[in-house]
């Protein structure tokens, strides 16, 4: 009786208020203690909504909240009252489903949705095996699904009448991984498509990118539904199968389906992201040709497996020249691997260790995601510096690789930035370009290295462009270099932060984390980035390392509950404003 009461209280309180900004809300301290009283207390997960709010009505330290519980019931609410209910409401679902959340992130993990060369996104069977358990879940929390061709999985709120169509966009699909890169550092071997808790910590390809944004939203979906809560907007979890690849699904999606009025990327940072960098790929080509087998030469190169990510290690392969042993030049190496490392400072290691008659160096550096290269250390821009420099010291010979090494050294070298190159620029708000060596593929007929750009607002794509091509083009008339190049840019997004449904987001991000209330930039490009009213909200933390596309890639259990809070919060606020 308790439920249905409150159920019917909260339809007509949802759809008759306003919503404005108040600073009286529940502070992200008392947030904590609501969620914390529940597990000192060893109590179980409320029943629902109702019996949670009881349970707060019985604390005697919580007078504020049992106001505008009171208020509440009576169907009688103030503007800021009406928040404090949205916010409960967050809380609630993390103390409802908190753990059930983090066994449907297991079963997401574990599936390996990385893209598969020569098969396109939507023929993979771990993307129509996770289409299938979106569908089973979605069942579960009588959610409609609607299936895509294997490319956009669409998961609505019951349909509402009239209002705004507000999309939530995650993505499926993870960047590629080297198991023998998953190391802790006491030595612990991780799997990366098992979902492990260590520390705190939910260990896992996909972990934070993205599927833990899937399953936030699927969850506050969840609770919504249950509750019966009606929304004047509709409100759509579009899950993207090719945002790591080739990024067709989405319009592939909008040439059969009408164009969200609002589209928020759960898959960047707190609190409101409102620009985003335009993505680029700088791609080198190099003909493969042999050396003089009597000459020492690199005969192999590694470097990452997708060109946003920067990997934890880059190996070469030294053959020796005919009249050199193995050892030899392996202590060699050694002696120039101290003397660069010493140059070039002590955040990275070159290990080295003789394999079949050839020397095999391993540069170790800290692997991060390509939109910020300065989060980690580039272990293929260092082994690429390392042949370069090195070339004449060893006496190596002329091939495709020590090619590749003298164009990156020359025109790269360890700037991030395109200072080297001479296109560098920044702006204020957006911060600067970065550019940042990434992926290496090597075959019989030629060698690939892309450089991955990320370029602010400032100049156009086609200016970028255009510098780009003059400073190579004047390298490579001063060279005997034979390389040819492709450079893809596109622009940047910047939008305009007015609206009450853009503060209304910065109002829950901020309050939530006890964060500066200001908008953000970000140099990750996200499946919004050309569609309107588009936003990055969340889901990590600007001032934590990102982990998405790094080896042992990592969701903070804390995190992961305080999104499930601002994300059911965010879901029902928007989805009852009348006014966006």
């Amino acid at each position: 009786m308790l439920k249905k009461t409150l159920i019917s209280l909260i339809c007509s309180c949802l759809l008759s208020a306003t919503v404005t900004a108040d600073s009286t809300n529940i502070s992200s301290s008392v947030a904590s203690s609501i969620v914390k009283s529940f597990t000192v207390n060893n109590m179980q997960p409320p029943q629902s909504f109702g019996h949670f709010l009881q349970a707060l009505t019985a604390d005697e330290k919580s007078p504020q909240l049992a106001e505008s519980i009171k208020a509440y019931k009576a169907g009688d609410l103030t503007d800021s009252q009406q928040q404090q209910l949205f916010r409960l409401l967050g809380i609630y679902s993390q103390t409802k489903y908190g753990q059930q959340a983090i066994e449907t992130l297991r079963q997401l993990v574990a599936i390996p949705t990385f893209k598969t060369e020569g098969i396109p996104s939507h023929q993979s069977p771990a993307m129509k095996q996770i289409g299938a358990e979106l569908e089973a879940i979605a069942g579960d929390f009588g959610l409609p699904f609607n299936n895509i061709d294997d490319r956009v999985f669409e998961i609505t709120l019951p349909q509402q009448t009239g209002g705004k169509n507000i999309a939530l966009h995650a993505h499926a699909d993870v960047v590629p991984v080297n198991p023998s890169s998953w190391v802790l550092d006491d030595g612990t071997q991780l799997d990366p498509f098992k979902l492990t808790e260590i520390n705190g910590r939910l260990y896992g390809r996909g972990a934070e990118d993205d599927k833990n944004g899937i399953v936030a939203v699927l969850y506050a979906m969840r609770v919504i539904k249950e509750e019966g809560i009606p929304l004047f907007n509709t409100l759509r979890l579009l899950v993207d199968t090719t945002e790591e690849s080739d990024g067709t699904a989405i319009p592939y999606y909008l040439e059969r389906h009408p164009t969200p009025d609002y589209n928020l990327a759960l898959d960047g940072g707190y609190p409101v992201v409102i620009a985003e960098k335009g993505y680029g790929t700088l791609m080198a080509s190099f003909t493969v040709r042999a050396v003089n087998p009597q000459q020492t030469a690199v005969i192999s190169v590694t470097g990452g497996l997708a060109t946003n990510q920067i990997p934890a290690k880059s190996i070469a392969q030294f053959k020796p020249a005919t009249n050199i042993e193995a050892a030899a030049l392996k202590q060699q190496i050694d002696r120039l691997a101290k003397s660069f490392i010493a140059e070039h400072g002590a955040d990275f290691s070159i290990d080295t260790r003789i394999n079949n008659k050839l020397i095999e160096v391993i540069v170790n550096g800290v692997s991060a995601h390509s939109s910020k290269p300065s989060s980690g250390v580039n272990p293929v821009s260092r082994m690429l510096l390392f042949i370069a420099h090195n070339k004449a010291a060893l006496a190596l010979g002329d091939n495709h690789i020590s090619d590749a090494a003298q164009y990156a050294a020359d025109n790269f070298a360890l700037d991030y930035h395109g200072k080297l190159l001479g296109v560098d620029f920044a702006d204020d708000f957006m911060g600067p370009l970065t550019m940042a060596l990434t992926f290496i593929s090597l075959d019989d007929k030629q060698l690939q290295l892309a450089v991955n750009l990320r370029a602010p607002k400032g100049k156009s794509p086609e200016q970028l462009k255009s510098e780009v091509k003059a400073k190579l083009d004047h390298w490579l008339a001063k060279t005997t270099i034979a390389m040819r190049y492709s450079h893809s840019q596109r622009k940047p997004m910047y939008r305009n932060p007015e609206g009450k449904w853009v503060n209304a987001l910065l109002d829950i991000a901020t309050e939530n984390l006890n964060m500066p209330r200001r908008f953000g930039s970000s140099g990750g490009a996200t499946s919004i980035h050309d569609l309107p009213n588009g936003v990055q909200f969340g889901l990590a933390m600007p001032d934590q390392k990102y982990t998405g596309h790094n080896a042992n890639e990592f969701k903070r259990v804390e995190q992961f509950m305080l999104d499930l809070r601002i994300v059911t919060e965010m879901m029902v606020r928007l989805g009852s404003m009348q006014e966006l």
